[in-house]
């Protein structure tokens, strides 16, 4: 058996096409472009390429993106009050802080100070909160793209065996709730789990979130499931998942790629959560189905 390769970066595309032609829409309906903010603080190497590489993808999809950088010594009540005038800006739909921050600052305190209605990362307390009991809100983008992947391969995802590997807020718990809501029988499993093998055995669909380099053996998976590989691991390889892709492409049915397969799917998320906030806090319809 020869898995089929998902295709994140094609979903991404589509979806962020699909974004670009309803923000358009929303710009002719009220005046005004859907607006993202992102804060990054310190020069940490790799968030901003992210936050960059955000900023374009939201111009892209027609939305206006404000870029706050502020330098590492950025004390916490200057940090602070900055959300508070994102949150106070009507042409703010969205706000971002790029984790992580440097050292001295409270992330947590930052994330919970967004207003939640903003939080198009879908980290705040609010939001989670929201998730686990099926009210609207945010979800995480990474969570939300693998769901979106999942769906778009497997249609009705309703009785299926779910394993979610990795209990963190920002993918292993809010997965698991999403896969609850979608009516799979869901296994949260982790590092430390006894016997991850047993657990893997009977799964339809894994979600490998641990951040150990190919730390899932494809002798685990069951034949045909349906595997998505939310690890990025920098090894003397190169970039390699939290699943041994080649030994697991020969027994799944699907499987994403490292890179190329979550990844992109990420930012496109960001980019739908922005436009669900412009639309909710214009008190502009948007379809349940519309993305």
């Amino acid at each position: 058996m020869s898995a089929e390769i998902i295709d994140g970066k094609a979903a991404a595309a589509t979806l962020r096409a699909r974004v670009g032609e309803l923000a358009a829409g929303f710009a002719a309906d009220t005046g005004r472009k859907p607006g993202l903010a992102v804060v990054l603080v310190g020069e940490d190497a790799a968030s901003a390429v992210y936050v960059r590489s955000k900023g374009k993808a939201t111009v892209a999809a027609g939305m206006a993106s404000f870029e706050h950088r502020l330098p590492a010594d950025t004390a916490q009540e200057d940090l602070l009050a900055l959300v508070d005038r994102l949150n106070a800006d009507d042409a703010v739909d969205g706000i971002l802080v790029q984790l992580p921050l440097p050292e001295g600052l409270d992330a947590d305190a930052v994330l919970q100070r967004i207003d939640p209605d903003k939080d198009v990362d879908g980290f705040h307390p609010v939001n989670a909160g929201r998730l686990a009991t099926g009210l609207n809100g945010f979800v995480p983008c990474t969570p939300l793209g693998c769901l979106m992947l999942l769906k778009e391969r497997l249609g009705d995802l309703s009785g299926l065996n779910a394993v979610v590997i990795g209990r963190s807020n920002i993918v292993g718990k809010p997965m698991a709730a999403l896969l609850t809501q979608a009516s799979c029988t869901v296994t949260v499993a982790h590092s430390r789990t006894r016997n991850l093998a047993h657990h893997l055995a009977g799964a339809d669909i894994v979600v490998a979130a641990v951040g150990r380099a190919n730390f899932v053996s494809g002798d685990w998976i069951k034949p045909g499931a349906c595997v998505i590989d939310v690890g990025i691991n920098r090894t003397d390889d190169g970039l390699v998942g939290d699943v041994d892709f080649a030994s697991a492409a020969s027994v799944a049915g699907a499987i994403t790629p490292v890179p190329g397969g979550v990844g992109p799917m990420t930012i496109a998320c960001l980019l739908r959560n922005t436009l669900v906030a412009a639309h909710r806090r214009a008190g502009v319809a948007l379809a349940a189905d519309a993305i």
